[in-house]
């Protein structure tokens, strides 16, 4: 349903509810996990017959202006960190809700122009 056809209340409560659903802040994180698969170079290696070694997780972040960075992330810490990245886009899209709403009820609390006569 439209936002400007739901009730004031119905605005708040839906606004109250996303607000409670956000993940806690701490445990967020903006990037992109990548899987790679490496070569070693060593041409006595199993990689220079194709089984080339991985998988490697990295880390990557944009950093602005064409610029990124990237770090290793241990095995260990794969599935924490994608569980920050998927909490860093779920923030991002109820914030986006969130900011809809209040946009919604500032409209509303608008004095209304009287008309001419």
């Amino acid at each position: 349903m439209a936002l400007g056809k739901l009730p004031v209340l119905a605005l708040q409560q839906r606004r109250q509810g996303l607000a409670k659903l956000l993940p806690p802040a701490e445990e967020t994180l903006r990037g992109s996990l990548v899987e790679r698969y490496v070569s070693c170079g060593n041409p006595d290696c199993r990689c220079a017959r194709g089984q080339r070694h991985g998988p490697i997780w990295y880390l990557t972040v944009t950093l602005g202006a064409g610029r990124t960075a990237g770090w290793v992330v241990p095995p260990e810490q794969v599935d924490q960190v994608r569980r920050w990245i998927e909490n860093y886009r779920r923030v991002k899209d109820d914030l986006e809700k969130i900011s809809d709403i209040n946009h919604e009820l500032l409209r509303r609390s608008r004095p209304k122009k009287k008309a001419k006569k």
